[in-house]
């Protein structure tokens, strides 16, 4: 089975619902790197040093090849990626090999049963 990195970067107000909107779509789980800071084009303003920007988290997704694409889309869905600037922006990545996921695997064969 291929598989996929889905990384998003959300503000964590967003986090749970990018979450539940990749496991509605198949996601089998996510790991979650919470507090983390970013900057876009234009730098956050600051006031005497203090960061004025929201915490951002970067949420995992490990998914089959085959339903990536939908769980991308749903998760900027979900997280207004395309109408609200700043908001977040998640990407994909081919992964060549993994381990760890014996658990998780008879879930993620059974979802794309039909696919395959």
């Amino acid at each position: 089975m291929r598989l996929k990195l889905i990384v998003a970067l959300v503000g964590d107000e967003w986090t749970d619902k990018v979450v539940e909107a990749a496991r509605e779509k198949g996601a089998t789980g996510a790991t979650i790197i919470t507090s983390v800071r970013g900057e876009g084009l234009k730098p956050q303003k600051t006031f005497l040093g203090l960061d004025l920007a929201g915490q951002r988290d970067v949420v995992l997704f490990i998914v089959a090849e085959e339903m990536s694409r939908d769980i991308l889309e749903e998760i900027a869905r979900a997280g207004e990626f395309d109408t609200q600037p700043g908001a977040g922006v998640a990407f994909e990545l081919s992964i060549d090999d993994a381990v760890g996921m014996k658990t998780q695997l008879p879930t993620l064969l059974e979802e794309i049963e039909d696919t395959v």
